[in-house]
């Protein structure tokens, strides 16, 4: 993989569009990006994973702010990366979601995040895919690599740069498995784990099957040990000794049967007797007890009777509490009016508001007369404060009116601002037209004369799709054809092949002609060639004899060869001849070549058309503006005839404002406004009414409280009570009288039923003496007893036999089916176990884990080239296969040999610098062992952030030696560093500088030739 070009905008500290043409350092090999802290250097790195991968390494674990902070609402924000693998190059263009200005120019709008990626064919950039999805998903089949595996072997970003060093070996396989293509052999030890189960599975369903069989074969003969190792003839055996136990109780279950049908007529007469001498003493018995029942039933109707009386009274005593209720109520209402009434009556009311506060029947005179004296000295109050609210209506209107006058003045001063500025507008668009108007002159021009090549485009895309139609038939045939000639020799090589069969048959037949007519000779019969009866010395047969229906089924087979020959001869020659015809027409042109004529040809078409549809609307549009400059021009003059109209509304409506304001001032007396004085009079005037109708009630009350106790009176004298407690006391509540009802029809109902029981003619003429069943009911329940073991006994004993009878069946199926499935699943758990690992696999390295340790121990061997160099021969990597603690897989683990001490150790105990020289070793060997593999991933560029400041000044210059070592290899690689001494050793460089504004600017310094 190589990164060729990299643009963007609004990224990072990055506000304006920045171009950075990598390519432009191939010849160089290795180029430095620096710059001051904080002006973008690592921003270069986070704009390429952010393309590739939509995130940024820096911001793992917190939301990024990509858009920069220096872009204004119109400013842009994408970044568009170039680069090649295997052949063929890309670019992907990506925007992140971000704050931009919305369309009617008023806030902002969060834009959705946008991906693009295209392909280059040709000189054509042609687009794979639209969405940020669909470019994620397209992205992973054209480069395998995930983002954290291109951080550790591309993009060796801040604190990731040691991540493969480091690595733990599940995640070291996961890098070497992409850049490898090792997935292959992880689908073989799936596919043969999956092939192990799936015999282990079927192996354990017959050996369960068949204990499954022998234990239910052991239930159904009812033994307790099973028998040793089991054949097939210890089922059959089974099978039928059970089968003539089956026929025994059979015989047994129907002699029961017969024993039990008599023994039942027997039983159920004895009962049937019984049951009529139960029914005659309990007619008895119970009659004797409802007879004891007697006065008991009796008081109930009594209470039943009074209670009826008291339920006609109780109405009347319910209405007269009620009206005595009311008539308290109205009381205590009247007592409220008087109390809100107070701060506006005269003395005169005031003292009469105690006069109706006795509860009793005794003041109701008096209290009457206060009443009407009271409506008597409200009436004219009540009048007077009508007349008073009659006089201020008026006023109260017109003072409602001024908010609303208020307001419209308010809208006529807005009104006749907005002519103003219409005025203002119209104007300067009258000036402005005339320029829009010759411009979309010059357009239309422009787009007339591109549009008068349109069907010269059209029949050049025509010719163009022709040909490379023609050019994809032709490599569609020369494969046809391929395929054509192959099967066209298989044919001619069946043909001949069935020819010499045929020819050797008709051979044979011939030669066996003498034993066949041998074989047709019978002793004493005449020879059918010589005549002869004695057959002293008959030819013997030489194998197997050639018949004529032998010698008719190779003709057929022959003839069919024959036909398959001449159909593919002829399917050859059709081919040949379309080939012939699309050559023709293609013209000697590649398919790629007509691709690119085709892309151009329809690309001039559009711009054609694109100017032709242009060309109408731009006539509508220039006679549009015609129109709107004669319209402005008119609507002018109605803006100034609107602005003087409104200034004149305006004019007259405050004047009318002014009069209305002094006409309420003079009415409103000492209440700020009318409508509070209003509001007070209306108060005074609802405390009057109230208190007027709550002693118009209270004397209606007072009335229907007399006469619902005078109703009362009446109806207890009638129902013979003494009192309204007496009434009271008789009544029973409903459920209390429907028990009582219910109790007394009860006993009604089963006095009749026991006379009627005594009187019934079964129960005449029994036997005095009472009926045993016991010795009938032992009879009967013997007999049953044994009917339902026999039947039970024969029912067990043939399903028993039944379910052994399919166990048999099955049990031949198993035995017949395990034998080669044993040695079958044998063979394949033992290679299966090898290859995933376990035992006899005594390094539990597993088949792709093993493949990749040698690809492994090739990148050691590459890093070592340098490592030692960079280190002056102290450090070396070394490949650990060795077993981990916990039974782990093993096989890609990195250890370091320290020469110093003659022994390995983890990779973890190096320094910080050493840290840094091991992982650029291992980072440069293996982008050199990938390059070197076929079907891999070439990495041509390499980027390494920081870590350079760990080293001392001469080891840096031996890892700058070994970076140097790289340019002939063809490979490009960028440093982001702060170190002085390498800005002297690297001319090319990317230089990131910040401008006055504060944003940073990309420029590149590439060494004079």
């Amino acid at each position: 993989m190589k990164i060729k070009r990299l643009r963007l905008a609004g990224f990072g500290p990055f506000k304006n569009e920045q171009v950075v043409d990598f390519e432009r350092f191939d010849a160089d090999g290795i180029f430095l990006i620096t710059g001051k802290t904080g002006a973008g250097k690592s921003s270069i790195l986070d704009a390429i994973s952010f393309a590739l991968y939509d995130q940024v390494p820096r911001f793992s674990d917190v939301a990024p702010r990509l858009r920069s902070d220096y872009c204004e609402p119109d400013d842009p924000t994408f970044v568009e990366l170039d680069f090649s693998l295997r052949g063929r190059d890309y670019r992907i263009l990506r925007r992140p979601a971000y704050e931009r200005a919305k369309m009617n120019g008023t806030g902002t709008t969060t834009a959705a995040p946008t991906a693009v990626l295209q392909v280059l064919h040709g000189t054509e950039w042609r687009g794979l895919a639209a969405k940020p999805k669909a470019v994620g998903l397209e992205l992973s089949a054209i480069l395998p690599l995930k983002a954290d595996q291109f951080l550790q072997v591309i993009l060796l970003a801040q604190n990731r740069f040691q991540y493969f060093l480091l690595a733990k070996t599940d995640e070291r396989r996961a890098v070497l498995r992409s850049l490898f293509g090792t997935t292959r052999f992880e689908q073989l030890e799936t596919a043969l784990v999956l092939r192990r189960k799936s015999l282990d599975d079927r192996l354990a369903d017959v050996q369960r099957g068949v204990a499954q069989q022998i234990t239910a074969a052991m239930h159904q003969l009812r033994l307790l040990e099973a028998p040793v190792a089991p054949d097939l003839g210890w089922f059959s055996d089974a099978l039928a000794g059970l089968n003539s136990a089956v026929d025994v109780a059979s015989a047994e279950a129907a002699s029961a049967a017969v024993r039990l049908s008599a023994a039942t007529e027997n039983h159920r007469a004895a009962a049937e007797t019984q049951r009529r001498q139960v029914r005659r003493v309990l007619a008895d018995t119970a009659l004797v007890v409802l007879d004891g029942r007697h006065t008991e039933i009796e008081a109930h109707r009594g209470t039943l009777l009074r209670a009826a009386r008291a339920a006609r009274v109780w109405p009347h005593i319910r209405s007269s509490r009620a009206a005595t209720a009311e008539w308290q109520t109205a009381l205590a209402d009247e007592t409220t009016a008087r109390t809100a009434w107070l701060p506006f009556g005269d003395g005169d009311s005031d003292g009469d508001s105690d006069s109706g506060g006795d509860g009793d029947g005794g003041g109701d005179g008096g209290a009457s007369d206060s009443a009407c004296a009271s409506q008597r000295a409200l009436r004219p109050i009540m009048d007077a404060l009508v007349g008073r609210l009659g006089a201020l209506a008026e006023v109260l209107a017109e003072e409602k009116q001024l908010p609303a006058l208020n307001r419209e003045i308010t809208a006529l001063f807005d009104a006749l601002a907005g002519h103003t500025d219409g005025l203002t507008r119209a104007q300067q668009r009258i000036d402005e037209l005339p320029q829009q108007i010759d411009f979309i002159g010059e357009q239309l021009a422009a787009a007339t004369l591109a549009a008068a090549g349109e069907n010269e485009a059209a029949e050049a895309v025509r010719r163009a799709e022709i040909g490379l139609a023609a050019a994809e038939d032709v490599v569609a045939l020369l494969r046809e054809l391929a395929g054509a000639g192959t099967q066209l020799l298989d044919r001619s090589r069946d043909n001949a092949a069935a020819a010499v069969a045929y020819e050797a048959l008709v051979t044979r037949r011939f030669a066996g002609q003498a034993s066949e007519l041998a074989s047709r000779l019978v002793e004493g019969d005449p020879c059918a060639v010589c005549g002869a009866i004695d057959h002293p010395a008959p030819a013997a047969a030489q194998g197997e004899l050639v018949t004529a229906a032998d010698l008719s089924t190779a003709r057929q087979y022959m003839q069919g060869r024959q036909q398959e020959l001449a159909d593919a001869q002829e399917t050859a020659t059709s081919l040949t001849n379309r080939l012939g015809q699309a050559q023709a027409l293609a013209g000697q042109r590649s398919v790629g070549e007509l691709q690119a004529e085709c892309f151009a040809a329809r690309a001039r078409l559009a711009t054609a058309q694109t100017a032709a549809d242009l060309v109408g609307g731009l006539r509508h549009e220039q006679a549009d503006l015609r129109e709107s400059q004669t319209t402005a021009q008119t609507a002018l003059l109605g803006l100034r005839a609107a602005r003087d109209t409104a200034a004149d509304i305006h004019s007259e409506r405050s004047g009318q404002r002014d009069l209305l304001v002094a006409r309420v001032g003079a009415q409103r007396g000492g209440s700020d406004t009318v409508t509070d004085q209003v509001r007070a009079l209306q108060q005074e005037l609802d405390c009057a009414r109230r208190l007027d109708d709550a002693l118009v009630l209270s004397q209606q009350r007072a009335d229907a409280r007399d006469a619902a106790t005078l109703d009362l009176a009446n109806q207890l004298a009638e129902e013979a009570f003494d009192d309204e407690e007496t009434a009271a006391g008789a009544r029973l509540d409903e459920g209390h009288a429907i028990q009582l009802a219910n109790v007394v029809r009860s006993y009604d109902d089963q006095r009749a039923a026991a006379l009627a029981a005594v009187a019934d003619p079964e129960l005449v003429d029994l036997p005095s003496a009472p009926i045993d069943l016991e010795p009938s009911l032992r009879a009967f329940d013997a007999a049953s007893t044994a009917r339902d073991d026999a039947v039970s006994s024969h029912s067990s004993l043939a399903e028993r036999a039944g379910q052994l009878h399919v166990i048999v069946r099955e049990v031949a199926t198993r035995f017949a089916a395990s034998a080669d499935l044993m040695d079958e699943h044998s063979q394949v758990r033992q290679l299966a176990d090898v290859m995933q690992g376990d035992e006899p696999n005594t390094k539990r390295m597993r088949l792709e884990t093993y493949v990749l340790a040698a690809q492994l121990e090739e990148i050691v061997v590459a890093a070592n080239v340098r490592l030692r160099t960079m280190t002056s021969g102290r450090y070396t990597l070394e490949h650990d296969d060795s077993r981990v603690k916990g039974g782990a897989r093993s096989g890609l683990g990195l250890a370091i040999r320290d020469e110093f001490t003659g022994r390995a150790r983890p990779t973890h105990s190096l320094s910080g610098g050493e840290t840094f020289l091991a992982s650029l070793a291992l980072a440069l060997g293996l982008a050199e062992v990938v390059t070197g593999q076929a079907g891999g991933i070439t990495l041509d560029t390499l980027f390494v952030d920081e870590g350079f400041g760990s080293l001392d000044g001469e080891t840096l210059e031996t890892a700058m030696s070994t970076l140097d070592t790289l340019r002939a290899g063809g490979r490009t690689i960028g440093l982001i560093s702060h170190v002085d001494s390498m800005k002297e050793q690297i001319p090319a460089t990317l230089r990131i500088s910040v401008t006055d504004q504060g944003y940073s600017r990309i420029e590149a310094d590439t060494p004079i030739t």
